[in-house]
């Protein structure tokens, strides 16, 4: 496949997994209501796995292309995760708030950030030993279990937090089963196109799936997420944007990793080492990052989100340098390590003061 060919596929394969995301949300939302499920576990279920649906059949397809020996298979798989995590962090966040000011809810700052930091964590200890065993996995899975049973005991304290279900999205057995079938169809056959399109264009330039997978193929997968925080944040719905960030890059690490994983059996699912001791610590450090610029006054302005824009069009970069001109990969980290990470600590600590002094005047 030519280079040309493979950018076709994979912007073919984009368009597909977007298409496909929102008719297997509505077909799904629609058979939902039908059986008498509740909203409440709609919402927290269907709805909020909506934008997540690309990321999972593009990291399921590769990890099935890994049991069945295709190289870089499983890279691709875990890279897209960890990529599509910090794209949602830096990019969907930082540019929702410079569309608008975030105002962020306790809730989030008390509950939902730290445990998506427990979970970025264990994650990164997972991987630690270049696997991420099928009994990982597993565990994943039963703590998102957990976690939605939880989110569906305390949605009662938090009504107005909850996706509502549109009495629109109600239709007939026949057009719900046929919007799931179609969704499911698109999301698939995207899928595929996207993980082709993606190897053969790492193979075209010579780069490894990994960077791939973190780049190109993590924006992509984004886009549902990007589009919805957008939107929510242009209507002045702050708790959609963030939300939708938090709880979709829960979903990834928790659903997704732990599907992969169980999937990949006993062989276990491959990282790559450079993602290990580089990728999943800035994934880490992102939502890390995310504390103090919660706490302070309760909004995550202008100037925040294009601080975090900032920090991914330098991840980015690196990323490039690091695979097209080693020799000055290594100066622009002593850049950004002498002049840029000491601004932006200084940045942070004057918003936490600021933020004390604030809540001692008040």
């Amino acid at each position: 496949m030519s280079l040309l060919n493979s950018t076709i596929a994979i912007i073919v394969g984009i368009a597909l997994l977007f298409g496909g995301g929102e008719l297997f949300v509505a077909g799904s939302v629609a058979l939902s209501l039908l059986l008498g499920i509740p909203q409440i576990v709609i919402g927290l279920t269907v709805v909020s796995l909506g934008t997540s649906a690309p990321e999972l059949f593009v990291s399921l397809i590769s990890t099935i292309q890994g049991n069945l020996g295709v190289a870089g298979a499983d890279n691709l798989a875990v890279s897209n995760i960890v990529g599509s995590n910090i794209f949602n962090v830096l990019v969907v966040l930082g540019l929702s708030a410079l569309i608008a000011p975030l105002r962020v809810k306790s809730r989030l700052v008390k509950r939902d950030v730290p445990l998506l930091l427990g979970v970025s964590m264990a994650v990164w200890g997972m991987a630690s030993g270049g696997r991420v065993t099928w009994q990982a996995g597993v565990a994943l899975l039963v703590a998102t279990v957990m976690n939605i049973v939880w989110e569906m005991r305390t949605a009662g304290e938090n009504p107005d937090e909850v996706n509502e279900i549109d009495e629109a999205e109600r239709a007939t057995p026949l057009v719900a089963g046929l919007k799931l079938a179609a969704g499911l169809v698109l999301l698939v056959a995207g899928s595929q196109l996207l993980v082709k399109g993606a190897t053969a264009v790492a193979l075209s330039l010579g780069v490894s799936t990994t960077v791939i997978g973190l780049t190109i193929v993590a924006a992509g997968t984004s886009m549902p997420e990007l589009v919805t925080s957008l939107v929510a944040a242009y209507r002045g719905k702050a708790d959609l944007a963030i939300g939708n960030v938090v709880g979709s890059n829960l979903l990834n690490q928790l659903v997704i990793l732990g599907l992969c994983a169980t999937v990949a059996g006993g062989r276990g699912l491959g990282v790559d080492p450079v993602m290990i001791q580089r990728d999943l610590p800035i994934m880490v450090l992102t939502t890390l990052a995310c504390l103090p610029i919660f706490w302070t006054q309760g909004v995550i302005t202008r100037v925040e989100g294009g601080i975090l824009v900032l920090l991914y069009v330098l991840y980015v970069v690196e990323q490039l340098l690091l695979n097209t001109a080693p020799t000055f990969s290594d100066e622009f980290r002593l850049v950004v390590l002498v002049v840029l990470v000491p601004g932006l600590l200084v940045f942070l600590a004057w918003q936490v003061l600021a933020w004390r002094e604030q809540r001692r005047l008040s």
